[in-house]
Order: structure tokens, then C-alpha cells, then sequence
């Protein structure tokens, strides 16, 4: 079976902007995918050359085995995206919607598949509303069943739930983890990296253009990671045995935070505490975590690939 998506030494020029420097990237299919960076990274302008909305200056890329230029109509009917920005026609209810974007891909009789996508998606009561009169989290979520109504093996997902509500974000995740677990190829830029560290089996990061890491998510987290932090309530609240005070990164809602390496660290720590007299009120281990990883890669410029 053919990759997914296959991005092989893409650049793409804006001018003398270089928003895509030699991109290689491979994503297999099934896979739950996150694509991450800063704004500005490249990550929309490498969506919109795998969707064929923008052409590469050279390179090539593969959609299900399908060149995205010169076979463009096999590649985008393996491909549906749900961009960043809320595009609608005002003049449609949500089920018109739909039936015209069937009739684009030529599917003349596709009620049985909108009717599903709809209750799926929750929006079987909105069905005959108007879109311009719906709200900004229920416009996101028939933009989802646009990108889904000729039911394409692999779906990009650029920020689908920027503005959404925390339960309409639930039960849209819930949807497309299913879509994922039935063999869909899920792709996903967010800024919510907390989204992307519990959904996603691996990870690419832009910067500048480049893909500065490429892992399994829990790979780039144990490899990049930089420590932990030790936080503790003391009693009573005096300063640290001066041992301790070269640990110390912060204070934050009364607690002390103390970096450490790893954890054979922390009985040390907990004995220069008991000899100095400091009691422990209450003590939590923050682990490393994908925001850490990003933080730290984004000022590092050394690239982390596998």
C-alpha cells in the first residue's frame, strides 16, 4: 500500500520567500498525524501544495500513490481538508450544503452518507438551518462533513477547533478518532498541543520552512524532554536549604518549583529538607510534556528526526 501522504524534497517560493525549504515527509496510512509549528512555520502553505491549491517550485507529492499535479483528480478525491478559516456560501441550509459538495465529486445519490455524517456530527437539528445563521462552532463542524461527504481515505484537519466550545471539541474528537480507528489517515495542525500530544501517534515540527523534528510522540517526548519539576507547599514557608536554591525555577500559587534531572533526585531533596526542619504540605512531579518539546525545539535549531 502507498503512503498516505508522500512529500519528497518540496520548496516553495513566495517571491524571495522561501516557504518551504527541501520538505520530506511520509505519512503512512491509518496513521493519526500531528503537523505542528509556530505561525508562519509553513504549516498551511504545505496543506495547501498537498491539497493542489498551491503548486511546488520543485518536489514532488503523492496522495495515496497519486501525484497531486499531474493526477490531481485521484488525488483529491483521496483527500478532504477542513481548512483553518470558516468558508460557507450564506445562501444554503447544511443539508444543500452537503448535496452540492457530493455533486462535486460526481456522487449524484448521497443522502444515506450525508444523513450519517450529520447525526455523527451532531447536527441532525440543524440539518434544514441556513448556515449564516449558525454559530461559529456548528459552522466548523459542517466544514468537517464537507471534507468527509465523498468519504476520502485520508483528512487534514487545520485547526478544527480553534473557537470551538469544550463540548462540541469532545464530541468532535470523539467523531474523528473513530474515523481514525475504521482506517481513516488523519492529519492535524493545532495549537492546542495538549490535543495533539492525547490524539496523535506521531509528530513532524516546522520551522522556517524546514521539518526540524520528525518522531513517534513519545519518542520526541523522552528524547527532548529537559528535566522535571518537583513542586512543594513547605511548611513553613522560609527559603530553601542553600543546597536547594540552585534548583529552584519559580514560585507559582504558594509552591516552591525545583528542576531536577530525573527522579533518584528526589529523596535527596526531601532529606535536606526533613534536616533543615522544612515540613512537606503537599508535593506534585510535573513531567515533560509536548509543549516542553516544542518550546524547547523552536529555540534550538538543531534538527530531531527518525
Amino acid at each position: 500500500m502507498p503512503a498516505a501522504i508522500a512529500v519528497r524534497n518540496v520548496c516553495k517560493y513566495f517571491g524571495a520567500f522561501c516557504a518551504l525549504d527541501h520538505v520530506d515527509l511520509e505519512i503512512q496510512a491509518g496513521e493519526f498525524f500531528a503537523l505542528l509549528g509556530p505561525n508562519g512555520a509553513g504549516k498551511t502553505t504545505l496543506i495547501h501544495t498537498i491539497a493542489g491549491l498551491s503548486v511546488a517550485d520543485s518536489g514532488s507529492v503523492h496522495v495515496m500513490g497519486s501525484h497531486v499535479v499531474s493526477q490531481y483528480r485521484q488525488a483529491r478525491r483521496q483527500l478532504g481538508v477542513v481548512p483553518q478559516e470558516l468558508v460557507f456560501d450564506p445562501f444554503f441550509t447544511v443539508r444543500e450544503t452537503l448535496r452540492i459538495q457530493s455533486g462535486y465529486y460526481g456522487i449524484a445519490d448521497n443522502t444515506a452518507w450525508i444523513n450519517e455524517i450529520i447525526t455523527r456530527l451532531g447536527l441532525a437539528d440543524k440539518a434544514n438551518t441556513n448556515m449564516r445563521t449558525l454559530s461559529g462552532g456548528m459552522k466548523r463542524r459542517v466544514m468537517v462533513a464537507q471534507a468527509l461527504v465523498h468519504k476520502p481515505p485520508v483528512i487534514i484537519l487545520d485547526e478544527p477547533t480553534a473557537g470551538v466550545d469544550v463540548e462540541l471539541r469532545q464530541s468532535l474528537w470523539d467523531f474523528i478518532r473513530q474515523l481514525n480507528i475504521e482506517g481513516h489517515t488523519i492529519v492535524l495542525t493545532t495549537h492546542y498541543l495538549e490535543e495533539a500530544e492525547a490524539l496523535c501517534n506521531r509528530v513532524a515540527m516546522l520551522k522556517h520552512g524546514k521539518v526540524i523534528a520528525l518522531n513517534s510522540m513519545q519518542n520526541l517526548i523522552s528524547t527532548m524532554a529537559v528535566g522535571y519539576t518537583l513542586c512543594l507547599k513547605l511548611q513553613p514557608d522560609t527559603s530553601l536549604p542553600p543546597a536547594l536554591q540552585e534548583k529552584k525555577t519559580g514560585c507559582r500559587n504558594g509552591c516552591v518549583e525545583l528542576k531536577i534531572d530525573n527522579y533518584t533526585q528526589i529523596e535527596s531533596i526531601l532529606a535536606q529538607l526533613r534536616q533543615a526542619g522544612i515540613q512537606i504540605q503537599e508535593m506534585q512531579l510535573l513531567q515533560p510534556d509536548l509543549e516542553d518539546v516544542f518550546v524547547n525545539l523552536m529555540n534550538s535549531s538543531l534538527p530531531q528526526t527518525q
